[in-house]
């Protein structure tokens, strides 16, 4: 089976899903590989992008039209400027062309991109892109995009092919049990085992660098969501909170850089009741950011992007009471290998398996690393990952006009909480008496996503979408 790299879990993304807006963006780009590979981009006369399922139910709040568009006039991800997207999509209606690497062609993003409520047979997030060249000849391509980014074209789904990279590692890693005998036969800690397996890839240097960029975009959406006031867009006018908390918090100080609001977090010493309101904060920054288009890492997606952030800035500032990267990297580290345990075993895609497959995983991924940061074992760090995800099973997906806004934005909060409440009761627990094993949690979440009805994986047809009346411009 192919290897889940850490660098697989966290990547670099632009909000607010990482299933319909950077799987499509991804996709597309795929695509575009795929025509240049057939030397056709020259020979093309149009072409039409056809969404299904969950992607064309919730697609158009999810902003899954602006990431293909953007795809195909040929913007990264990573290096976008967010704050320039609108005006690049403005620029693309009111031209109406693309230029496809020296071929100008016409495209109308509000007919090109066709939203179909059908359901393709293996995953809800479909697309299929079809060209038409000047011959009259039409090349078809279909993918899915099955969570956390992660984009698969239909030839490879009938082996349920995950991943692209299929190097041989050290350590195999297919369940928590080959995690634990691992650890147990080498003496390691879960990160020094993480970090063993992306040393077959990466040097020393590289996986270090690649870590602390991660924690930097992180930290980033914290300070811009704490640091931007107003209403997210798309039409439910839902206000901004974590602007007003971080204020109350830091009882109105002022502050003008990332560095100098660093150092006020770091003097303050909240009591237990202001420890849930700091750690909340730091969630719904993240999600703010991710809500309005801005730039995070998933983790393991777009949607549940707050709550690994969030637990590790508790640690940092409010435990260890200090800025320490090589701490950073081992959370990193272990978080991003639990993580891939659902990756490979369940789902990581709320459109397949509800928000138990988002927010609960990665509740369960932050609940490992704060355990492991205590200083527990690789047991009671897996014991912590089992809590986390056992009081998320059965999580729906239901957002209130197919934006990642309510009830999304406050689950990173209640799954950042979660977290540390699992760890801290997996620390005082000796994990051989545990009746629930981890693996069985995981199969039970997949049982539970299969059982799942429809209308609660990502469509916006049940649970709270139906209890609101919306207007909103983007649904």
């Amino acid at each position: 089976m192919s290897h889940i790299s850490v660098f697989d879990m966290f990547k670099i993304g632009i909000g607010p899903s990482s299933s319909h807006t950077l799987g499509p963006w991804k996709a597309t780009q795929r695509w575009f590989v795929e025509l240049q590979e057939k030397q056709k981009l020259h020979q093309i006369k149009s072409i039409k992008v056809y969404l299904y399922g969950s992607l064309s139910l919730t697609g158009k709040g999810h902003g899954t039209d602006m990431a293909i568009a953007l795809a195909l006039l040929g913007e990264l991800p990573e290096e976008i400027d967010v704050n320039n997207i609108g005006n690049i999509i403005m620029q693309l209606k009111k031209e109406k062309k693309i230029n496809f690497a020296g071929n100008i062609i016409e495209f109308d993003i509000e007919k090109d991109i066709v939203f179909l409520e059908d359901f393709l047979p293996f995953h809800s997030n479909g697309l299929r892109f079809v060209a038409t060249l000047q011959n009259e000849e039409q090349i078809e391509s279909i993918f899915y995009s099955i969570g956390g980014g992660f984009v698969i074209k239909e030839e490879d789904s009938s082996q349920n092919s995950q991943c692209d990279n299929e190097e041989k590692i050290p350590y195999q890693v297919h369940s928590a049990t080959d995690l634990l005998n691992h650890c147990a036969a080498e003496s390691f800690q879960i990160w020094e085992l993480s970090k063993a397996n992306e040393l077959y890839k990466y040097n020393e240097d590289e996986i270090s660098k690649m870590l602390l960029n991660i924690w930097r975009i992180m930290e980033e959406s914290i300070y811009l969501g704490c640091h931007t006031e107003g209403f997210l867009p798309g039409g439910l006018n839902v206000k901004r909170r974590a602007f007003d908390l971080n204020k109350d918090l830091l009882f109105g100080s002022k502050y003008h850089s990332q560095s100098e609001w660093r150092d006020c977090i770091a003097k303050q010493d909240p009591d237990n009741r202001e420890i849930f309101l700091w750690v909340s904060l730091f969630a719904l920054a993240v999600n703010e950011v991710n809500a309005a288009l801005g730039r995070i890492i998933t983790s393991p997606t777009n949607g549940s992007s707050g709550v690994i952030p969030a637990v590790l800035m508790y640690y940092l500032f409010f435990i260890k009471k200090e800025y320490c990267q090589e701490t950073i990297k081992k959370f990193l580290l272990t978080a991003g290998i639990v993580g891939s345990l659902f990756k490979r075993n369940a789902t990581i895609s709320a459109a397949a398996g509800g928000c138990q497959a988002e927010i609960g995983v990665s509740s369960s991924m932050a609940a490992a690393a704060l355990a492991e940061a205590l200083g527990g074992s690789p047991a009671h760090c897996i014991m912590a990952a089992e809590i986390a995800m056992e009081h998320h099973l059965g999580l729906t997906c239901d957002p209130v006009g197919g934006l990642v806004q309510i009830p999304c934005i406050e689950r990173n909060s209640m799954g950042a909480i979660k977290a540390i409440l699992a760890a801290e009761l997996a620390l005082k627990t000796d994990p051989s008496n545990a009746i629930i094993s981890f693996d069985n949690v995981v199969k039970t979440m997949l049982e539970t996503a299969n059982d799942m009805n429809s209308k609660y994986k990502e469509t916006s047809q049940g649970g709270l979408a139906l209890r609101v009346s919306v207007n909103c411009t983007n649904c």
